[in-house]
């Protein structure tokens, strides 16, 4: 039997992960970083293909209390304040240290581009053009990782229990998935960053091992979970023609640059109708990702659904000069798919994307398991029962760092 002792392991090395295993190792502790895909090359930071929420200011003035009250109202008020105010207010920091490392965000007149998207005062989201948001940043931090030597990177690990001494976490016992060899690991502390369960859902965005595995790690640990009944479903998921080489959550960043049109299966513009449900958005055309995706459930229920079951997404009324600026090179491979979007609509339907649910921490990020940490979507609470459009890689980098330097200390 293979063993292996280390001061930190992270098991998950997704963007959450690989900052959790930069902070640890910063702080001085040798780490291993674990995945059974790999690695920071599984989990959703390397499918993401959007934005990053980020009180900046670059594009407008901004103050990361306005992000924090955006956070809280998009949850419904059901938010972990502590956590949310943590993703909030340390999020600028990563995302300057990210720039500084060369991820490459898009910029415009000197400065940092930030996109307007649902639910946020003003224009506050990062990203990395034509849809490599994600990508870019896993190989950026893969980059960084791979320059640490007290980080040691082992891909195609399936961790199946976390090891406990006198109620303390203590290290993990694995399955080698290419020899099915047991491995056991001793450390002195433990941070899960599997990611969430949305894999779960037939229609769905995520990565093949984001099936809940932490959670059960966890659980069975003896940590506790919280709001595990919040599933956030992205409202414009491709649904048909068929589409191969991109992710089916593509549309969301074009339909905030050119202003993808919503129709029902009439061919009528509909999310006006939905706007002011709840009293939220003030009556804005573009609804947060919840409203949208109740508007279509509803269309369709209504019968008035697209031939597939979902709603059109409609930029014929966009200049074809317009379009190939913003899609840039994607709008090759969407003729390759016979998509032309100057010609036809796509239809779209709600796809499970993000849990809200997950591990209850403390803001150490520290579950009631002395030693066993977590961090990004393994984590419960931050979001409440709706997560804010681009706080997912802010808080999986965020609470990677925070989990990372208390798991070291």
């Amino acid at each position: 039997m293979r063993h292996l002792e280390t001061d930190v392991l992270v098991i998950g090395a997704g963007g959450a992960g690989m900052y959790a295993a930069l902070e640890a190792a910063a702080a001085g502790s040798s780490v291993i970083l674990a995945d059974r895909s790999l690695i920071g090359r599984g989990g959703a930071t390397v499918m993401a293909m959007m934005t990053v929420a980020v009180a900046l200011g670059a594009q407008c003035p901004d103050h990361w209390e306005n992000h924090f009250a955006d956070t809280l109202a998009a949850g419904y008020g059901l938010c972990d304040e502590r956590l949310s105010a943590i993703l909030c207010e340390d999020g600028p920091a990563r995302i300057l240290e990210l720039e500084a490392w060369k991820v490459g965000w898009a910029r415009e007149d000197g400065h940092i581009k930030q996109a307007h998207a649902p639910g946020h005062d003003r224009p506050r989201c990062v990203y990395v053009d034509f849809l490599r948001t994600g990508p870019a940043l896993s190989k950026t931090l893969r980059g960084r990782v791979g320059g640490v030597p007290e980080i040691v990177r082992i891909g195609d690990l399936m961790i199946v229990d976390i090891a406990l001494a006198d109620g303390v976490a203590c290290g993990a016992t694995a399955i080698d998935m290419q020899s099915g060899a047991p491995v056991t690991i001793a450390a002195k502390s433990v941070v899960v960053a599997t990611g969430g369960l949305t894999r779960l859902y037939r229609r769905n965005s995520a990565s093949l091992n984001m099936s809940g595995d932490g959670y059960a790690l966890a659980l069975r640990a003896g940590a506790q979970l919280v709001d595990m009944e919040f599933v956030q479903f992205f409202p414009i998921g491709h649904l048909a023609p068929r589409l191969v080489g991109l992710d089916p959550i593509m549309w969301d960043p074009f339909r905030y640059k050119l202003g993808g049109t919503l129709l029902n299966g009439d061919m009528q513009e509909f999310e006006q109708d939905y706007a002011k449900v709840g009293g939220r958005n003030d009556g804005h055309y573009v609804l947060t990702r919840d409203l949208a995706t109740y508007a279509i459930t509803k269309e369709v229920e209504a019968g008035r659904g697209s031939p597939a079951g979902g709603a059109y997404l409609s930029f014929r009324h966009v200049p074809e000069a317009e379009l190939r600026r913003a899609f840039g090179p994607v709008i090759d491979t969407l003729a390759a798919n016979g998509i032309d979007l100057t010609q036809r609509p796509i239809e779209v339907a709600p796809i499970a994307h993000y849990h809200m649910g997950g591990v209850r921490v403390d803001t150490t990020f520290e579950t009631r398991v002395p030693g066993l940490f977590a961090c990004g979507e393994a984590v419960g609470g931050a979001n409440g029962a709706n997560r804010l459009s681009g706080n997912g890689i802010t808080e999986a980098l965020v609470f990677g760092a925070r989990a990372g330097r208390s798991a070291a200390a």
